[in-house]
């Protein structure tokens, strides 16, 4: 537990962001789930460019690191090619 005023405010900020960090994984684990059913081209198409907002943003955030980002982008863009 935290002793003087400093590590407490610490605490309270780090639970916060820990917070707002899980959201936005979870979100991008939704999304790219959610592109991965799609059965159209086209569908996948507006919805890829939803995902690339989102993993770019949280790159930039040190929310997931900026190769994680790439190698998740590229893969959902494999696969939306393969789509006919």
């Amino acid at each position: 537990m935290p002793n003087n005023a400093s590590q407490k405010k610490r605490l309270r900020q780090s639970e916060v962001r820990r917070l707002k960090n899980r959201e936005v994984r979870s979100e991008i684990r939704t999304r790219t789930k959610q592109l991965l059913a799609m059965e159209s081209h086209s569908e996948a198409d507006g919805a890829l460019s939803e995902l690339y907002r989102i993993l770019d943003r949280a790159a930039r955030r040190g929310i997931i690191k900026l190769n994680t980002a790439s190698r998740q982008k590229a893969r959902i863009a494999k696969h939306v090619q393969s789509l006919t």
